[in-house]
């Protein structure tokens, strides 16, 4: 796969952006600069707004809250939570009135009680399931709980398996590392509702009856590979985990559709890498720049806008085997210091 041209603006493309928030809208509850304003003019421009979130903590009216209070457009109907994915995923398992074991927060409670089961905290309520979702509030008796119900026979479920969240001091543990205490300690992995697994995309569209969404994330074992397992376009934002290296060095099923610094990538045409010369060690020409393949390198030349230098990096990598880390490396190094 390779990077598709677009000769509208993205808005004008996709009926809906389904857009995750951690890194893309928001990094520890800072809004990213130029983040409001460009979803403000998606929305004027008609595309529907939806916020995507792997994360189960916040119910989607605190989610909305928060958003309004940085200047982004959003209703509580607007946010779509790994909790309201988990929760269609058991009710579709159990019986209506279900005891539900919770390891998590109150996200995960009222999602449960909105398809109909029973949120309880104990393994001697007998739970039928536990759903486990990232909390602050989440600790040792919590996951023992857990841990007892699920050793017992309990249907285990998580809201998602992000190892890593992103907050304002740098990279923490997220809910994939809290799972494995479970996990280990019964030799059971859980049934994963949160991206990249289908559950979530699908009860994105099912919420916004989207016929042609856009995905928008920052992560490319989230986001990005959850639009391939959809059948879904993809626009990767370089304003969270992905660095520039990790896009270059981006395997097939994690490839974004289109590639932007931001959100910004939403108002705008987006130009597809034009190859110059034929086999593998052939360049790519976009915006000003040239990268080709020399052997296991990648060479680049030319000037103009980083992210036309980047989207030509990433044609020259894809175009054949695996570039090394230290290859990609050096050539965004090149592309940074041009």
């Amino acid at each position: 796969m390779s990077l598709r041209a677009s000769s509208e603006p993205l808005d004008a493309v996709y009926d809906v952006a389904l857009l995750d928030l951690d890194g893309v809208v928001y990094i520890g509850g800072t809004a990213i600069s130029g983040a409001p304003e460009a979803l403000h003019k998606a929305g004027a421009a008609g595309m529907r707004l939806a916020y995507v979130t792997n994360n189960a903590f916040r119910t989607p009216a605190a989610v909305a809250a928060l958003l309004t209070s940085l200047g982004v457009p959003a209703a509580a109907q607007d946010v779509v939570t790994s909790a309201q994915a988990a929760a269609r995923l058991l009710a579709e398992r159990l019986p209506a009135g279900a005891p539900v074991l919770v390891v998590g927060g109150s996200g995960l409670r009222m999602a449960l009680r909105e398809r109909g089961l029973r949120p309880v905290s104990t393994a001697a309520d007998k739970p039928l399931a536990v759903v486990e979702g990232y909390a602050p509030g989440v600790d040792y008796s919590m996951l023992a709980e857990g841990g007892l119900a699920v050793a017992a026979g309990a249907l285990f479920v998580a809201s998602n398996g992000d190892l890593t969240i992103p907050g304002r001091r740098g990279i923490t543990p997220g809910n994939g590392s809290l799972i494995q205490v479970i996990a280990t300690a019964t030799g059971v992995q859980p049934v994963v509702a949160g991206k990249p697994e289908p559950p979530l995309h699908h009860e994105s569209v099912l919420r916004t009856n989207a016929k042609h969404p856009l995905v928008v994330g920052d992560r490319l074992d989230t986001d990005i590979e959850g639009a391939h397992r959809a059948g879904a376009d993809s626009l990767l934002v370089l304003t969270g985990v992905t660095s520039p290296v990790g896009a270059v060095l981006a395997p097939p099923s994690q490839r974004p559709t289109y590639l932007a610094e931001d959100l910004t990538g939403l108002l705008e045409p987006h130009p597809q890498p034009e190859k110059d010369g034929a086999g593998t060690d052939g360049g790519y020409q976009c915006g000003g720049w040239t990268a080709r393949r020399d052997g296991d390198r990648l060479e680049l030349d030319g000037q103009g806008e980083r992210i036309d230098g980047l989207r030509a990096l990433c044609a020259a990598a894809w175009a054949g085997d695996a570039i090394g880390e230290d290859a990609a490396r050096a050539a965004v190094e090149r592309l940074e210091h041009k």
